[in-house]
């Protein structure tokens, strides 16, 4: 058994981009820094390395959270690696990126947060069935 689960923290280095596939799937691209603290072996002093991970989610919920996030923005994500192999121009090329499933907004100075309690709740209605109102 296997698992592949990663929670990252960090600012966003650009502001997301939004697209759809072919069958009209949201695919909500964007790139996260985070910081690795590490000692400097010459000064002794402590400094911060930034490391850059793109991520990507899909569905709906990318469809929602494009509009509320921004370069700058710090987000909590949690999801799962996913490593991609294709040829382009005759050259191999490969990447590692964070599927996110979750994200969550850290800070209240972030306009995003902001803006989601300013907007009015939208309401799924589900199958009769269920009969019960799931917000977004």
């Amino acid at each position: 058994m296997s698992i592949n689960r990663v929670t990252i923290s960090g600012n966003l280095t650009r502001d997301p981009e939004l697209r759809a596939t072919s069958g009209g799937a949201q695919v909500l691209s964007f790139g996260v820094a985070v910081n690795d603290r590490a000692k400097n072996q010459q000064t002794g002093e402590w400094e911060d390395r930034p490391n850059f991970i793109e991520c990507t989610m899909f569905g709906t919920r990318a469809e929602k959270l494009a509009q509320y996030l921004h370069k700058g923005s710090k987000v909590v994500i949690e999801g799962k690696l996913r490593y991609s192999q294709w040829e382009k121009d005759g050259q191999r090329r490969s990447k590692l990126e964070v599927i996110a499933e979750e994200l969550e907004f850290m800070s209240r100075q972030d306009g995003g947060q902001q803006q989601m309690q300013q907007q009015p709740r939208q309401v799924v209605h589900m199958p009769a069935v269920y009969e019960t109102d799931i917000p977004f």
